[in-house]
């Protein structure tokens, strides 16, 4: 999402519920068995998979739960094959937007983000019609309360992070792929915690909605969110923080 925290810090003023962590879950123990089945099931040999276990492990999810989708990507335990699927187009406001998804059954879930998109003010277009405005990026977001800005920026600087900014109650460092690794291991040897930590698709410019727009956008992404097989849904737009007040009110 744009500034990466910015849907992060939505979907905290919203409340996140106990079923969509659950959903959470589902999508993350997804992303494990696809890197497990593209790399194998060794995390200090499938960089991909490291990323995937840390990304569940922040969200808590259960050690076992883990081992058994690291299992069924390695082929230690059976399952349908899930094949990954990607979605570009625009929503409310001409946002860009690029939909990830990993499913078993593409005639089903195709048709299902079409209709998602549609319903919500979107539209699904050519393949590569947006992604040219994503580029990957590592993005960790640390608690303010966490680190001070002169700590993070001195970690920053001695580990390939190439941008450092405070967005609301966060620290924000992007850094190239390569540099992502080397950062996180420098901010657990500091003792910080990252409130998030991913390889994430960044846009290069943004489009800020408000009013009708901005409410219809939420409520795409959320719909793209909550559709079981959705794993990332990336877009460019931002919503001021007194229109969020807005709409929560």
């Amino acid at each position: 999402m744009s500034g990466h925290s910015h849907w992060a810090r939505i979907k905290r003023a919203k409340s996140v519920t106990d079923a969509r962590r659950g959903k959470a879950w589902s999508r993350l123990a997804r992303g494990i068995i696809i890197a497990a089945r593209a790399g194998g099931g060794d995390p200090e040999m499938n960089l991909n998979l490291r990323y995937a276990i840390d990304a569940a492990k922040a969200e808590n999810m259960p050690r076992d739960t883990i081992e058994r989708a690291i299992k069924r990507g390695s082929g230690e335990l059976g399952g349908a094959e899930l094949v990954e699927l990607s979605f570009e187009g625009y929503g409310p406001g001409g946002a860009a937007i690029m939909c990830v998804a990993l499913t078993d059954n593409r005639n089903r879930t195709a048709p299902e983000i079409k209709k998602i998109l549609e319903q919500r003010g979107g539209n699904l277009g050519a393949p590569s019609c947006v992604s040219w405005m994503f580029s990957k990026r590592g993005v960790i977001t640390v608690p303010t309360s966490a680190a001070s800005e002169e700590q993070l920026t001195d970690i920053a600087l001695e580990n390939g992070a190439d941008d450092i900014q405070q967005v609301g109650e966060v620290f924000e460092l992007s850094c190239d792929p390569s540099a992502y690794d080397a950062l996180r291991k420098a901010l657990d040897e500091a003792g910080i915690k990252p409130d998030s930590a991913e390889l994430s698709m960044v846009p290069s410019s943004n489009i800020t909605l408000t009013g009708d727009d901005a409410a219809r956008m939420l409520r795409l992404v959320e719909a793209l969110e909550d559709h079981d097989d959705v794993q990332n849904v990336y877009s460019n737009f931002e919503i001021s923080d007194e229109e969020m007040e807005r709409l929560m009110a």
